[in-house]
């Protein structure tokens, strides 16, 4: 970009299709200066399965964009979710040669390079490894290995898995609407970015981001990302089951959930009723707003339910684990009318609805502060971030290499380790966007 302040994210999800352009103002805010929408055609439950149709929502929501803002969008930052996600967790330790020499950042690389080698399910691909607590010699719960001393160097490691073939497809969808692709992310941990405090992710939450086709969710202990999952329900399972359940299509369907519907179904009475225009020559159907709600109630029971066996799984109801902040509600199917208390009466948590408005420049538009966009503006703070990561350690890296061409062999070791340190904070995502864009390139 002509820019290199400016970055572009874009959240291709299973209702909608976004490309947000933003940069940030003198005070730290981002301040969008284009956005662009389109209807997602080619994407089910956050995978996607018409190459061509995604592609030209794609385009149509960049388009967008780049007529709003007068700028032109060449690389953008893209979410990866879908119901192929799952995680796990592992463990894994190195032995060093030298336990008298203090543990440095290529320790920890080689021991994170050792996670990318297990052997996954035929067609997975590890595409994050996250180190949660360090273990050194008998020491366990340590943050920080670095510039310690010890022999055997453990870890506890959270490893999020993914189908290659639905990842390189979304890469696919980028390229051939003619954009680069600057990083790859996990829609979670953006949507985590965009509505989740550091006090929130240090007392311990659980993110649940309902979208079109899937809801995601993420949790956050001791500042430390600890569990992920992906459950390939959403809005639009909910907009099914109106449709079924009342016998209207699907465009009536998704109307009444926006305007009447509610996840709780004691507040209506038997008496309203709304009525739906009939199709072409037949009579307008009469609906009670009592049955639309235990339509949708008895969706989103069993979507909370799965949600809240993932948080009892991750070890919620142990001391150790104990999420002290809560749920925070985020997606569009946030927006739910009394989803929070449906929320936090089946999980007795606290709950809230997360919106990105935190990060954003006191004069933006209020629709971009909606639940519905936290992970393209999420996605946008990740572009920023790497932005200004790329103008530091470059220069970084140079004094390193002109101070170790002056200095004894002794010393060289050390000095080459700080560049590698600066390389490997920025993204465990790296060496996964590489050979992704290597990838695309050769299937040329």
């Amino acid at each position: 970009m002509e820019n290199n302040k400016i970055a572009v994210g874009l959240d291709i999800g299973t209702t909608k299709i976004v490309a947000m352009i933003g940069r940030k103002n003198e005070y730290n805010k981002i301040e969008v200066v284009g956005i662009g929408k389109a209807k997602s055609l080619g994407v089910k439950r956050g995978v996607v399965s018409n190459i061509t149709q995604t592609i030209q929502s794609i385009q149509q929501a960049v388009d967008e964009a780049e007529s709003v803002s007068g700028l032109k969008i060449e690389e953008v930052v893209v979410g990866i979710a879908g119901q192929h996600i799952r995680s796990l967790h592992h463990s894994d330790y190195i032995t060093r040669n030298n336990a008298d020499e203090v543990i440095d950042e290529l320790d920890i690389e080689n021991l994170v390079n050792q996670v990318h080698k297990l052997v996954m399910l035929p067609g997975e691909e590890i595409i994050h490894v996250l180190p949660q607590e360090f273990k050194v010699d008998s020491q366990a719960d340590i943050k920080e290995p670095i510039g310690m001393y010890g022999g055997r160097l453990e870890a506890n490691f959270h490893v999020v898995v993914g189908q290659v073939s639905s990842i390189r497809n979304i890469g696919r969808c980028v390229k051939s609407a003619g954009l680069g692709l600057s990083d790859v992310t996990l829609e979670p941990l953006a949507s985590a970015s965009a509505v989740l405090s550091l006090e929130e992710k240090e007392a311990g939450v659980a993110l649940i981001d309902i979208g079109g086709g899937t809801t995601d969710l993420a949790i956050f202990k001791d500042g430390i990302i600890r569990h992920t999952a992906v459950i390939p329900f959403g809005g639009n399972v909910i907009t099914d089951d109106i449709k079924e359940g009342c016998s209207i299509i699907e465009k009536q369907a998704e109307l009444l959930k926006i305007k009447f519907g509610s996840a709780w179904p004691g507040e209506n009475k038997e008496t309203e009723i709304v009525s739906i225009p009939g199709l072409r020559g037949r009579e307008p159907k009469e609906i009670t707003l009592k049955n639309l709600s235990k339509i949708i109630h008895a969706r989103v029971q069993e979507i909370i339910e799965q949600v809240y066996l993932e948080i009892k799984n991750y070890g919620h109801e142990t001391a150790k684990g104990k999420l002290i902040a809560g749920i925070v509600l985020t997606g569009g199917g946030a927006q739910l009318k009394h989803l929070r208390q449906l929320v936090e009466y089946i999980t007795g948590m606290d709950a809230r609805i997360g919106f990105p408005n935190e990060h954003l420049a006191g004069d933006s538009d209020d629709l971009l502060s909606s639940p519905s966009f936290a992970t393209a503006v999420g996605l946008l703070m990740e572009g920023l971030e790497r932005e200004t990561k790329q103008e530091e350690p470059e220069e970084e890296v140079v004094e390193e290499v002109e101070e170790n061409t002056s200095t004894e062999d002794e010393i060289e070791q050390p000095q080459e380790e700080e560049p590698k340190k600066v390389k490997k904070k920025k993204s465990f995502f790296e060496k996964f966007t590489e050979g992704l864009k290597d990838f695309l390139d050769n299937a040329e």
